[in-house]
C-alpha cells in the first residue's frame, strides 16, 4: 500500500510539471526560432560582429520577463481570502484574453515572419543603429518571456511552487537545446506549422484558464452562479485524480461545473477557433 502511494504521487508529480513544461518549451521554443533566423541572417550576409547586439537584447529581455514574473507571483501570493479569489479570477481572465490576442497575432505574422526579421535586421544595419538591432531581438524575446510568465501563474493555481518552477525549467532548457540544433543548421522547422499545431492546445488552456477564472469570480460572489451544477461526471473523471488534474490544469476541466462556465467554454472555443483557422494567404516560412 505504501509503495502505491509512492508510486501515484511520482505520477501525479509529473503530470503536474507536464503542465508548466509544455507551456515554457511551446513559448522558449518560439522564442529561439525568432532569435535562430535573425543570427543565421547575420552570419550568412558575413555580419558576425553584430551578433553581440542580439545577445545583449535577448538577455535584458530574459532579465525583465523574470522581474515581471516576479512581481505577479508576490503580489498573488499577498491576497488572501475572498480577494485572492477576486485577484486569481480577475488575473485568469485577463491573462486567457491577452494570450488569445497573443497566439493569433502571432499566427498572421508567421505567414512572413523570416522575411520580415531579415528586412528588419537589414534596414537596422544599412542605418547604422545598433540599437535598433538589439531591439528587434528584445522585443520578440519580451514579448514571449511575458506570455510565459502569464501562463506559468495561471497553472500555479493547481500546481506546487516547485512543480511549476521545475517544469518551466525544463521546458526552457528543452527548448534551448532545440533552437541551438536548429542555430547549428542541422535541421528546419515550418515556423507556420509549429505555430498552428501548438496554437490550438495553448487556446485549449486559455478556455480552461478563462471558465477557471470565472468559477474563482463566483465564489467571489462577483458573478452570479444561476445554476450551481450542471452535471456532475466526478465519478468518471475525478477532477481531483490523476487524469483530472491534468485535463484541470491544461484544459479548465471540472467535474460538476456551473451554467455560466458550460457557456463560456464552448463559445470562447468556437469563436476563437473560428478565427485562428481563418484561411490565410500561403507563404513559406521555414526557419
Amino acid at each position: 500500500m505504501q509503495v502505491a502511494r509512492v508510486i501515484y504521487r511520482i505520477k501525479f508529480g509529473v503530470i503536474e510539471i507536464l503542465q508548466s513544461f509544455l507551456i515554457t518549451f511551446r513559448e522558449g521554443l518560439e522564442m529561439s526560432l525568432i532569435v535562430v533566423i535573425v543570427l543565421a541572417y547575420l552570419i550568412r550576409t558575413g555580419r558576425v560582429r553584430f551578433v553581440n547586439q542580439v545577445w545583449i537584447g535577448v538577455s535584458l529581455a530574459a532579465v525583465l520577463s523574470i522581474i515581471a514574473g516576479g512581481i505577479l507571483f508576490t503580489v498573488g501570493a499577498a491576497f488572501e481570502g475572498r480577494n485572492e479569489k477576486i485577484f486569481e479570477g480577475m488575473a485568469m481572465i485577463l491573462t486567457a484574453g491577452v494570450l488569445t490576442w497573443m497566439i493569433i497575432w502571432m499566427k498572421e505574422q508567421a505567414r512572413g515572419i523570416r522575411g520580415q526579421l531579415e528586412g528588419q535586421v537589414e534596414l537596422a544595419i544599412t542605418q547604422g543603429s545598433t540599437f535598433t538591432l538589439a531591439s528587434i531581438a528584445f522585443l520578440a524575446v519580451i514579448r514571449e518571456g511575458l506570455e510565459t510568465v502569464l501562463f506559468l501563474f495561471g497553472v500555479s493555481q493547481t500546481t506546487t511552487p516547485m512543480q511549476t518552477g521545475l517544469g518551466g525549467f525544463l521546458g526552457l532548457l528543452v527548448a534551448v537545446a532545440v533552437g541551438w540544433i536548429l542555430y547549428r543548421g542541422s535541421h528546419r522547422i515550418n515556423f507556420r506549422i509549429f505555430l498552428t499545431s501548438t496554437g490550438v492546445l495553448l487556446i485549449l488552456f486559455a478556455a480552461g484558464l478563462l471558465a477557471h477564472g470565472i468559477h474563482e469570480l463566483q465564489e467571489a460572489g462577483l458573478l452570479p452562479i444561476v445554476v450551481e451544477h450542471v452535471w456532475n461526471i466526478n465519478f468518471i473523471v475525478d477532477e481531483k485524480g490523476t487524469m483530472g488534474s491534468l485535463f484541470k490544469g491544461l484544459f479548465g476541466y471540472n467535474g460538476n461545473p456551473s451554467l455560466l462556465e458550460v457557456v463560456a467554454y464552448p463559445t470562447y472555443l468556437i469563436l476563437i477557433l473560428a478565427i485562428f483557422f481563418k484561411p490565410i494567404r500561403e507563404t513559406s516560412v521555414d526557419a
